[in-house]
Parts: structure tokens; C-alpha cells; sequence
């Protein structure tokens, strides 16, 4: 399937399977995902590239996936391992099965010997699919399947791999932060000196470039990582610049040297949820134009630090000026996902606030050979 119908088509399908009452999916906008798929717009397809398939009943469609071969990922990490997403399907396992067997196919015609996923379409994007957390609507650029999703994959021989996770902050005392942990990281912050500067938004692209060079460090041991090059990082910061709040978008420093961020994304699901077809017509515009401006609650997309100054305690810091700033501005709350479950250095902290994940993802793997 390619081209600009059959694109369309592919994406048309999410409507197909959800288009129920009691869904806590919310539609995202059609342009946006076409642009994700788009090959040519797209940096990402510098080095990858995808195949889409369809599946139809009595010529109706009823699922889709899509088999993605990511150059760059096989060349870092020297596997090769492919990746399947944008997964959809109503509750019909033998149009998973044809589904995902097809994606294999596709898979292992490029030489692949592993397909995982979802992953929509990479690491660096929208990933996972969800496990828990049913009842709570989607935010900011994280996926919501049903239930039965989880069934599909596993009787079509896919087995868990790792699991990410969502915590709820909501609106309180410094957003659950104690009294006496707020003295703490107040001496800490006096006493490394670190200090939190907001992106000015008049040297956007200088910006982005400090902080892509940030980010492939602090990331670079996590499970999965691929490093962006910088197009593919460009063209993800300039999509997300609308939805950046101005407030959430900091660089931590330590005498002048950046070694952390953390970046905040207004959740325009909140908006989104309101335009049910994911069609940009004008009046759907002046919606989002109007609107997102006033959402205040968010999701933490990106927080970390440079490699030399984990271990240090700092984590906490980052969280605790995340809280502050929310409450200076009167914000409702927000989700910080997704996090690795194995990441103490980040799952700690929050457990230490008395936070539980109220969302997990899972990505499954599967052989594509017989070993």
C-alpha cells in the first residue's frame, strides 16, 4: 500500500476500530499522522523504511500494521532487529494473525531476524502498547489500545520485552512534594548550584541544538535508544514547538554548562478530543488556536541529564522544579512517561513521593526465524 491514497486509507482505519462509545481513544489529527508516514518529509525515512498493510472483511477494513526496517538502529546497536506499528484491529484474531504474519514476511525478506514493536516509528516517537491504565484517556503523543490488543499480539507469538511506565501528577502541595523533601532539594540546589534557564524562543534552532546534544547523551543507555540525527531531531522540535509551554521548556546549568532538561508539552488531547473527525477544517484551527493556549495540564515528554552528573542526586531536583513551576502557574496536572521500569534512577525519586504508575506499555518481541 503507498502513495497518497493509500496512505490515507491506512490511516482511516484507527477510526474504523474505535469508532465506538466507552472508548477512552482520542482521534489525533489525520495530517499528523500522514506526516509521520510521509517518506519523503519525513527524516526518519533517511535511513528506514516501512511497508503498510491492511486488512478487510468483506471489503471493510478491520485492522492495519505497518513492518518498518531502521537502518540506523541495526547499524548502532549491530543487531537486526525490525520493527512493526501503528497497529490497529478490532477484536478478530485471525485478521491479527494475517496481519502480523505479513509484517514478518516483510521483515525477513530484508534479511531481519527479530520484529518488535509497536513502535510508531521508532523509539524516539510514539511507542508501546497499553497494558494498564484502561480507563485513562490518552495524553500528549502516547498511544491507548483496547484491552484485547494484548491478546492479539500474544496469540500471534509475540512475548513481552520491557515495560514502560506513566505517573499521575496532579495539582496540590508542590504536586506531592513534601515540606521536608522541599528543604532538601532547596539546600542541594543552593549548594551545587544548579540553576534552570527557559529556552528563548527567539534562538529556537540554537536552542534545539544544545539540546539535542543533551539529549542523545543523557539517553544513550537506555534500552532501545537510537540517537537522532540532527534533520530527524529538527523536524520533531519543530513540530512540537506549538504545543510547548514556555514555562516547560528548560535547561538545567551548572555554572554556565548545560547538563540536564526538561521539556513539558501542553496536552492538546484535551482539544483533540473535541474533533472527532482529526480534520483540520477551519473551525477545527481556530479551535486548536483558541484553546490549547488555556490547557494547563501537560506530560513530561523529556527529562534527563548529561552522563557525568547522574548518580548525584539530581533527579529529584528536575521533578522538584517541574512541581514549582506548575504550581506558579496553576497548572492542573500532568503525566511523566514514559519511563523505562527498570530506570531506578528515575522511578526511584517518584517512589519516594508515593507515586505508583497509573499507566504501562509493553514492547513485544518476536523471532522471525527458527532458531
Amino acid at each position: 500500500m503507498d502513495g497518497r491514497s493509500g496512505t490515507a486509507r491506512f490511516v482511516d482505519v484507527s477510526w474504523k476500530v474505535h469508532a465506538r462509545e466507552g472508548s477512552a481513544w482520542v482521534p489525533p489529527l489525520r495530517s499528523v499522522v500522514r506526516g509521520v508516514l510521509d517518506r519523503g518529509k519525513n527524516p526518519f525515512y533517511q535511513s528506514a523504511e516501512r511497508g503498510l498493510f491492511i486488512a478487510e472483511r468483506e471489503g471493510c477494513p478491520v485492522g492495519r500494521v505497518a513492518a518498518i526496517r531502521n537502518g540506523w538502529h541495526n547499524e548502532y546497536h549491530g543487531d537486526r532487529v525490525g520493527f512493526f506499528g501503528f497497529f490497529e484491529c478490532r477484536d478478530d484474531q485471525e485478521a491479527a494473525g494475517a496481519l502480523m504474519e505479513r509484517a514478518g514476511q516483510w521483515l525477513r525478506e530484508r534479511g531481519l531476524e527479530t520484529a518488535r514493536g509497536p513502535v510508531n516509528p521508532s523509539m524516539n516517537h510514539e511507542c508501546g502498547l497499553l497494558v494498564d491504565g484502561f480507563d485513562r484517556e490518552a495524553v500528549i503523543m502516547t498511544p491507548w489500545t483496547p484491552p484485547y490488543y494484548e491478546r492479539l499480539l500474544e496469540s500471534s507469538g509475540y512475548v513481552g520485552a520491557k515495560d514502560l511506565l506513566g505517573y499521575r501528577l496532579i495539582q496540590g502541595s508542590e504536586f506531592g512534594f513534601p515540606d521536608r523533601m522541599k528543604k532538601v532539594v532547596e539546600r542541594k540546589l543552593a549548594r551545587t548550584k544548579l540553576v534552570f534557564r527557559e529556552w528563548d524562543f527567539s534562538r529556537f534552532e540554537q536552542e534545539v541544538r544544545t539540546f539535542h546534544k543533551l539529549y542523545c547523551d543523557a539517553w544513550v543507555d537506555n534500552w532501545g535508544f537510537v540517537p537522532p540525527s540532527w534533520q530527524e531531531f529538527w523536524h520533531l522540535a519543530k513540530d512540537l514547538r506549538s504545543v510547548l509551554h514556555p514555562r516547560f521548556a528548560c535547561i538545567a546549568e551548572v555554572d554556565g554548562e548545560a547538563v540536564g532538561f526538561v521539556v513539558v508539552a501542553r496536552d492538546i488531547n484535551r482539544v483533540l478530543r473535541r474533533i472527532p473527525s482529526g480534520r483540520l477544517w477551519p473551525w477545527n484551527m481556530a479551535r486548536l488556536f483558541l484553546t490549547l493556549p488555556r490547557v494547563l495540564s501537560g506530560r513530561i515528554i523529556l527529562l534527563g541529564l548529561r552522563r557525568d552528573y547522574r548518580n548525584r542526586g539530581f533527579f529529584s531536583l528536575l521533578m522538584h522544579e517541574v512541581a514549582r513551576r506548575a504550581v506558579e502557574i496553576g497548572a492542573e496536572e500532568a503525566e511523566a512517561s514514559w519511563i523505562l521500569e527498570e530506570n531506578e534512577a528515575l522511578v526511584s525519586p517518584l517512589r519516594s513521593l508515593g507515586l505508583a504508575p497509573h499507566k504501562r506499555w509493553r514492547i513485544y518481541e518476536k523471532p522471525l526465524r527458527e532458531r
